[in-house]
């Protein structure tokens, strides 16, 4: 017999700036990963796409959010720049607290390190996801952006890989 349960539906969440500041700098890609079960479909928004109604949509099935150092970065970047406060709307998880219960330390990709997860874009880092966005926005280096946001990309399904490996509800 055929289970009726639908499996529960997450979002992971990741931002690109153009600086740590929110007050000071820029909102540039926000990648989103909606995982159900086994499916999994990425979505990112920059320039005219990257708004508040398109981040609405793409989380709208979703019942919990995950995030790394989301609480203290990506949530009030978002809420700074596109008035939208998703802590209030769904229930957040932040993986770099419990990256710390677990005794993992260091950012998103020393932990993925940690934990044996891969990267295709290893080296990349924050600060060549900045001087990326320039050169797309000041040359219109269309490579530049498409490895910005494969990175992203990654960013956001490696959340769903450290989640299952930390075992997070």
């Amino acid at each position: 017999m055929k289970s009726c349960v639908k499996p529960l539906c997450r979002a992971y969440i990741d931002i690109e700036t153009t600086g740590l500041n929110r007050h000071q700098y820029g909102l540039t890609v926000v990648g989103v990963c909606v995982e159900q079960g086994r499916s999994r479909e990425v979505l990112q928004f920059y320039y005219a796409t990257l708004t508040r109604e398109n981040i609405l949509d793409a989380v709208r099935h979703a019942e919990v959010l995950y995030t790394f150092n989301g609480e203290r970065f990506d949530l009030p970047f978002i809420e700074l720049h596109l008035g939208l406060n998703l802590a209030k709307r769904l229930e957040h998880r932040d993986l770099m607290f419990h990256c710390w219960d677990c005794g993992l330390w260091g950012g998103q990709k020393a932990v993925e390190r940690q934990l044996g997860i891969g990267r295709k874009t290893a080296g990349l880092d924050g600060a060549d996801a900045v001087d990326l966005w320039f050169d797309y926005k000041e040359n219109g280096n269309t490579r530049a952006l498409r490895k910005l946001l494969k990175y992203n990309a990654e960013d956001v399904t490696n959340l769903a890989h450290i989640r299952r490996k930390l075992d997070v509800s």
